[in-house]
Order: C-alpha cells, then sequence, then structure tokens
C-alpha cells in the first residue's frame, strides 16, 4: 500500500528533520481547517485564559508541536526500539522508577497529551514489562502500524475495554507497571464532570481507580529538544498525594496534569477535544460544586 511505503520513508528520516516537515504540516492543517483552528484556540482560552490565548509565540508553538507529533510516529513505531528510544537524550527522575523496583511495587505511570507520549513506554519497557492502555483507532487502515509499533517485546497493549481494565490489574498485582493517558475523553458512563483548569471536563475514573492499588504513581512525559535533538524524558511523583474518594482522586491527577501543562504549554496537544460532551453522557453541572475540590 503506498501509505506504508510512506511511513516507511518518514522512518527513515532523520528527527530534526520531521520536526521542520511537521512543524509545516500543524501550520497547514491550522490554516485549512476553520473547525480544528477554532477548537485549539478555545481549549488554550479555556484552560489558560484569552491573554495566553491570544499570545502568537504560544499559539505558534502549540500549532508546531501538533504537527511534529504526527510526523515523529512513525520513525518510533517501525524501527527497532533501540533506535527509538535512543532518541532520548535526558531522562530526569528515574530514581522514583528504581525505589518503585526495590520495593517491589508496580508503577501507575500517567502520561497526559503533552509532547512525545508515545516514546515514554518504549523507553520503559528497555527496562521492566509495561502494560499501556490502548483505543484502537477509527481508521481501520492504521490499526496494524500502530499496534505492530506499539507492543514490543516488554510492552504490552490493553484495550480500552473490560478485558483490558482487567489487564491492567493483573499487572499491578504482578508488581508490574501500567500507563494511560489521564486526560483522555472518556466515553459515556466513564468518567465524571470535573475541573479542568477550572472548567468542567469530563474526566475518566479509571486512572483514579488505578490509584487505589499498592502501587507507585509517576507523572511522565517526553519533551521535546529544540531543532530535533531529541526527547528529555521527565518523571516525577504527584506533588500532592492522591488519596481519599474516587472524585477527590480524579481531581488530584487533574491538578497534577495542570501543573505539567503549565510547565510546558506550547506542547501539550490543545486541538484535542478535552472538553467535549460525549455522546449520552449526563450534561456538565449547571452549578460547579464539584470546583470546590479544586
Amino acid at each position: 500500500m503506498p501509505y506504508r511505503l510512506f511511513f516507511r520513508l518518514l522512518a527513515c528520516l532523520p528527527l530534526s528533520l520531521l520536526h521542520l516537515l511537521g512543524a509545516a504540516a500543524g501550520w497547514l492543517v491550522y490554516v485549512a481547517s476553520s473547525s480544528y483552528r477554532r477548537l485549539l484556540r478555545q481549549n488554550m482560552a479555556l484552560a489558560l485564559g484569552e491573554e495566553a490565548a491570544a499570545d502568537p509565540a504560544l499559539r505558534s508553538s502549540a500549532i508546531a508541536a501538533a504537527g511534529k507529533m504526527v510526523l515523529e510516529l512513525p520513525r518510533i513505531w517501525l524501527n527497532p526500539l533501540e533506535k527509538a528510544v535512543s532518541q532520548i537524550v535526558e531522562v530526569h527522575g528515574w530514581e522514583h522508577v528504581e525505589a518503585a523496583w526495590q520495593q517491589k511495587k508496580g508503577i501507575v505511570f500517567l502520561t497526559p497529551h503533552l509532547g512525545c507520549f508515545e516514546i515514554t513506554a518504549q523507553y520503559y519497557a528497555t527496562h521492566a514489562p509495561i502494560t499501556v492502555l490502548y483505543r484502537p483507532p477509527k481508521q481501520t487502515w492504521i490499526r496494524p502500524m500502530i499496534e505492530t509499533g506499539r507492543a514490543r517485546t516488554q510492552l504490552h497493549l490493553a484495550t480500552a475495554d473490560l478485558s483490558g481494565v482487567r489487564a491492567l490489574w493483573k499487572a499491578l498485582k504482578r508488581g508490574e507497571a501500567v500507563g494511560l493517558l489521564p486526560d483522555q475523553a472518556p466515553r459515556k458512563g466513564e468518567g465524571l464532570w470535573l475541573p479542568f483548569f477550572g472548567k468542567p471536563a469530563y474526566t475518566m475514573t479509571l486512572a483514579a481507580r488505578l490509584t487505589e492499588a499498592n502501587a507507585t504513581v509517576i507523572l511522565a512525559w517526553g519533551e521535546r529538544l529544540p531543532g530535533g535533538k531529541g526527547y528529555h524524558f521527565h518523571l516525577r511523583p504527584p506533588l500532592e498525594p492522591i488519596t481519599g474518594t474516587l472524585e477527590e482522586r480524579a481531581c488530584a491527577i487533574n491538578r497534577e496534569i495542570e501543573a505539567l501543562v503549565r510547565g510546558c504549554p506550547g506542547q501539550y496537544l490543545w486541538g484535542y477535544n478535552r472538553y467535549k460532551h460525549p455522546a449520552g453522557a449526563e450534561p456538565p453541572p449547571a452549578s460547579s460544586i464539584r470546583e470546590e475540590l479544586h
């Protein structure tokens, strides 16, 4: 198929060129799609305020970052694992992983849509097994490439259904690591309307449930370095204990994501429809009583 040949070609290109082409592609989509342009601006304004959303430098970074995210994927998925993770040139916070290993505890990696979130689990898989929550794409033609690229020797995929959730729990019980995107908009019945940057967002409860296990919680993300020089893998524990009721835990996770995004807002995926109303889900509360938890 032509698209497979195209992706193979992209996988052979240097990261610096892919990020250059990706930035151009990001701008092309932004200019061509009024709906995408409106969504990106709206999400930035809801989360960061109108003044930040109007900042041309920040908006430009976000537009370019979205394109870089797409074009860097073939290089990560279609190359041998060692070559893919060699693009991580700096790691900060790995001692938290080693501490969990010493305690023989499982790890819950919470990795938001920030920077290169695809490469984080790949890097961990070079050291130990990890099971990652995976929602198959609607475009069936790209599914084989994604599943092949993500499923490595020690990287296991868990589909976003009941069997996948069971796989995550089983991995934690074995003292292994699991990973998921805690800011992914859930389906009807899988979330709660909770504050995200002070605005109601339908928030998954699965991440909060996993923190109830006797496991170490680590926030992780891959920062893109300028000039396509690679990635800086950041890992840190939560800034505050993730405890309490399910709702309180989910609120705490949202606050952790907010802190990460504020540290590097230009690399967050603002074009992702984080504030959408899932089909069939109850509407957000008219008066945001839950904001008191924030």
